[in-house]
This record gives structure tokens, sequence and C-alpha cells, in this order.
């Protein structure tokens, strides 16, 4: 059994992946074309792609001789369920944390009052 979304985090891990993301979310575009901006050999870009077509990424089709790639953000989505489960558990935590703050500065501001009296 994969692990897709072990899968995914694995191919965002690497900043030039998710630049070559980030290009394809204006749409498609070559393996050359994509390799444009990077210091490295058409391989090396080659093996990048390998890799975001594995966890399903990227998709390539043959158009002649040219090979566009496209984004497939369906993983994403996954990533994205994920990351909103925690992001709520943070959500709360802060909420309490206001509400324990608020309770700390009104007994501070009663406790002033006293000293006053």
């Amino acid at each position: 059994m994969t692990d897709h979304l072990s899968t995914t985090f694995a191919a965002l891990a690497d900043p030039t992946r998710r630049a070559i993301l980030a290009r394809l979310a204006n749409g498609e575009a070559s393996a050359t074309e994509l390799g444009v901006p990077f210091a490295m050999s058409q391989p090396a870009i080659s093996k990048h792609l390998k890799v975001l077509e594995r966890a399903h990424l990227i998709a390539r089709s043959r158009d002649a001789q040219w090979r566009p790639c496209r984004l497939e953000a369906g993983p994403l989505k996954d990533v994205a369920q994920w990351v909103d489960h925690y992001r709520r558990f943070w959500e709360q935590s802060f909420d309490r944390l206001d509400a324990y703050l608020q309770v700390l500065k009104k007994e501070k501001k009663h406790a002033r009052k006293q000293r006053k009296h």
C-alpha cells in the first residue's frame, strides 16, 4: 500500500519541484521551458519531473515533438485537508490562550483597584 500523502510531501520537499509546480499553475510547459530558471542540466530537470509525476502532481502528454507538462492539483487538495486539521487545532489553542489572557487582564485590573482602596 502506498501512502499518497507521504509521496506528495516528499515531492514537495524540494524547492525546485515547488517552483516547477508554481510555474505550471500558470499553464502547461515543456521540460525545456521548465528548466530555464534553474542552473541545472536537462536530465536533472527530468528527474524532478519524474518525482512530480510519480506523486501525481503533474501529468505529461505528447503532441508531436512537444511533451507538455500540466499541474494535477488533486494531491494538493489532500495536503490542504490534512493541514487544515492542524490549522483548526492551532486556532482553538490561540482562542483558549486569548481567553486566558483576558482573565489575567481582568484580575490585574481588579488587583490594582484593590490596592487603591
